[in-house]
């Protein structure tokens, strides 16, 4: 079967946004979401393996566990971003995939809602000032689950592109041409190293976010504790950099097709490819470093160039998503009837909610600079 059958019918109402607007903001979304998102991907798991493991390693998990209702409410909110206009140009590939694997995808919501309140359980055992056996399996629970939900969105969005697949899939998992709604990605030979160079993604994330939060939040803890996230964080870091180039040369030479790799690796996109393979080697260096002590400036250009690395790789995603989908659709040729009201809404309440998160983190910053209250 042609695998163009299955996709999505032509919108009659056309696109509600330029194609170029659509894209900037879909990876824009995609950068903002996938910070928090690294946190509570690999962050969770990182905080329960490290609160058995010395006096620092506790103090670092406490403090990781604290903040991530905050993070993964921030994570949640702004993947609505990408998520939106996902929809609204790639709805020809989206909901045939998403309807393919409707199960999974729909048991995503059903996973984060206890993954999110298993992590607010084991946050509120730490501010009671202790931690049952309770609270413990709440917090692996939501380290287990945050790290499922990885797994299925990371088969959603290759099942996207992997249109080859979906005849075979349809007619594995349907009765009577109805498709049941239970298929998976699995066999699509770029899934697993596209998650696991996400994972590594995540390690070099959270391995920034430690050094900023001993930078900018920690300060009431003690010197030694700081200068412990120092090593720790370099330590983390490279193992997540050297994750991530394992996994990433696996992805590159072992999954794409060849007219791919020379697309990448030629012209104006072979400086993007290198960029991206690269990108990590600078937070790396930065946190070098700050390895005997974090300093706020070296630890705010730390974070900012960590921006860059996910930024580059969402725009390498971008790149090779419209190349994979290229021989199938041709999303800028879509017809285009601009919906100006809901854009500027949009447009108004996006801006005006970054303004609000910067205002949050400057009070975060502010209120952690103050005094510890005194007990008694």
């Amino acid at each position: 079967m042609d695998p163009t059958r299955l996709l999505g019918p032509d919108s009659p109402l056309g696109l509600p946004s330029p194609y170029w607007f659509t894209v900037f903001f879909k990876v824009l979304g995609f950068t903002l979401h996938t910070i928090p998102m690294n946190l509570w991907f690999a962050g969770v798991l990182l905080a329960m393996l490290l609160r058995g493991r010395g006096e620092h390693a506790r103090t670092c998990s406490n403090r990781l566990m604290n903040q991530m209702p905050i993070i993964i409410a921030l994570g949640i909110n702004f993947g609505i971003v990408p998520l939106l206009f996902i929809q609204v140009a790639y709805y020809k590939v989206f909901f045939p995939a998403t309807i393919l694997m409707a199960w999974p995808w729909f048991s995503i919501i059903l996973m984060l809602i206890p993954a999110y309140y298993g992590v607010y359980f084991y946050a509120i055992g730490l501010r009671g000032g202790r931690t049952a056996p309770i609270h413990r399996t709440a917090g692996w629970i939501g380290a287990l689950l945050f790290i499922a939900i990885s797994f299925l969105f990371a088969n959603g969005f290759s099942l996207m592109t992997n249109l080859a697949a979906w005849p075979a899939l349809w007619q594995k998992t349907s009765v009577a041409g109805a498709p049941m709604g239970i298929a998976l990605n699995v066999a699509d030979p770029t899934l697993w190293p596209r998650w696991l160079m996400m994972f590594g993604l995540a390690l070099t994330t959270t391995a920034v976010y430690l050094v900023v939060d001993a930078a900018f939040f920690a300060v009431r803890e003690s010197d030694a504790y700081r200068r412990w996230v120092s090593g720790f964080a370099l330590r983390l870091y490279t193992v997540g950099a050297a994750w991530f180039a394992l996994t990433g040369t696996w992805y590159t030479f072992g999954t794409w097709p060849a007219e791919l790799r020379q697309m990448m690796f030629g012209g104006s996109l072979a400086a993007l490819t290198a960029l991206t393979a690269l990108g990590p080697g600078l937070p790396w260096l930065l946190i070098l470093a700050q390895s005997r002590k974090v300093k706020r400036p070296l630890a705010l250009a730390t974070a900012l160039a960590q921006v860059g690395v996910m930024a580059l790789n969402a725009i390498s995603r971008q790149v090779l998503q419209n190349a994979e989908l290229r021989r199938y659709i041709n999303l800028a040729a879509e017809q285009v009837n601009v919906q100006w009201s809901p854009l500027v809404v949009f447009l108004i309440t996006f801006v005006a909610g970054l303004g609000v998160i910067g205002w949050m983190i400057v009070k975060a910053v502010a209120a952690a600079r103050q005094p510890a209250p005194a007990k008694g």
